[in-house]
């Protein structure tokens, strides 16, 4: 990331208090939709800069030189999968959970949410931090070159200060973006 760029974020403040639990707001109420409002934005910009991520391109999912991301089938079998493929089996995995109201209840009460809720959103939460390094490694050029990283940098800001906060992240899984997150937190 160059210098400039560094320093692009539309948030100016502390990220602390923006992902800080409202008082009177249920942990899970909150986490949820927070949840939705990441997925949709990852999402987003990975619709982006899609148009530059092709199975030659980014033959492998990985964020950096020595960080690979392999896919977990439904059987537990793990695969090495291009970049393209493995970020529409991820988001659509994420998609289903989310939808699923069963695990994100939409017409119940908060005390309604599974008893393994924070598993699921750890997966969850692995997931979309996967993407947003991917997208960080191999197409922060575009993003730059569209004007729009304040607007990622903003987002990847927000994500793992939220996950950080509520314990959502494996710090070992961070590692491939150590210099990233050191530079905005």
């Amino acid at each position: 990331m160059q210098p400039e760029f560094k320093e692009s974020k539309l948030v100016k403040g502390d990220f602390k208090n923006v992902v800080a639990l409202p008082k009177y707001v249920d942990i899970h109420e909150w986490i949820a939709s927070n949840t939705f409002d990441f997925f949709n934005l990852v999402n987003m910009f990975y619709g982006v800069v899609s148009e530059n991520c092709t199975s030659t391109t980014c033959s492998n999912m990985g964020a950096g030189p020595n960080c690979e991301f392999l896919y977990s089938d439904n059987q537990r079998k793990v695969v090495r999968l291009p970049a393209p493929q493995y970020v529409d089996y991820v988001m659509s995995q994420i998609q289903s959970l989310i939808l699923d109201e069963a695990i994100f209840p939409t017409k119940k009460a908060a005390n309604s949410f599974p008893k393994d809720f924070f598993n699921t959103l750890k997966t969850i939460y692995l997931q979309l931090f996967r993407v947003l390094a991917h997208i960080y490694w191999n197409h922060y050029k575009v993003a730059a070159d569209l004007r729009i990283e304040a607007h990622l940098n903003s987002l990847f800001m927000h994500f793992i200060y939220f996950s950080t906060e509520f314990d959502l992240l494996d710090k070992k899984e961070l590692s491939c973006m150590s210099d990233y997150i050191s530079n905005f937190l």
